[in-house]
């Protein structure tokens, strides 16, 4: 399926290789052009980063972890669901969820470029994008969870979704154990992004 990938034949491929470098560049010519403020771009990015993701996300997992007849639209149609809640956009316009089980662990991953959810999760962190992770965490799942400190019983299966230009993955965290009695405003505190990813687990209360 088509992914959002770079054109190689346009000019900004002219830029340095490195990413950060390419970022850097593109930021100091705009920049002398007056064409952005760093302030601006640096709130811009704060709020991608910490306010609309992965908060929306993880408003998502404590509804869908309090509200049965929630989760079970959620795994039925994410993208409407979602979208009620005022969580949509670009980059989040076919949203598919996936349930952690004790039988079944759940990842994602882009193996073309980097197509993330950011009206969930917000911005995607530098090592998702990595070709590192793009190829390892689809042939060697167990060891790339392992380096992320998550090691999972040898009977539990592995899935790694590919998300694509067309559809993007959002992995529902088991929720922890002893958190019964906690309400969804602090259910929400236990969900990070990398347990949205799969690259993670819900943190204990």
């Amino acid at each position: 399926m088509p992914h959002d990938h770079a054109d190689h034949d346009h000019p900004h491929t002219l830029l340095p290789s490195d990413p950060a470098l390419r970022v850097k560049a593109l930021e100091t010519i705009l920049t002398q052009k007056g064409l952005i403020d760093p302030a601006a771009l640096d709130e811009i990015i704060e709020t991608y980063e910490t306010k609309i993701g992965p908060r929306n996300g993880a408003h998502v997992v404590a509804k869908a972890w309090t509200d049965p007849a929630f989760k079970a639209a959620l795994l039925k149609d994410a993208t409407a669901v979602v979208s009620e809640m005022g969580y949509y956009g670009r980059q989040g316009e076919h949203m598919i969820v996936v349930e952690n089980t004790e039988e079944v662990h759940n990842i994602v991953v882009c193996t073309l470029c980097s197509c993330y959810p950011w009206p969930l999760l917000g911005i995607p962190p530098t090592w998702y994008k990595s070709d590192a992770y793009r190829a390892r965490a689809v042939r060697e799942p167990r060891k790339v969870l392992a380096e992320f400190g998550v090691t999972l019983p040898s009977d539990m299966a592995v899935r790694v979704w590919d998300s694509t230009a067309e559809t993007r993955y959002l992995v529902l965290p088991q929720r922890p154990k002893g958190t019964d009695e906690m309400d969804e405003a602090a259910l929400m505190d236990l969900i990070t992004r990398d347990s949205m990813i799969g690259t993670g687990l819900a943190s204990a209360p």
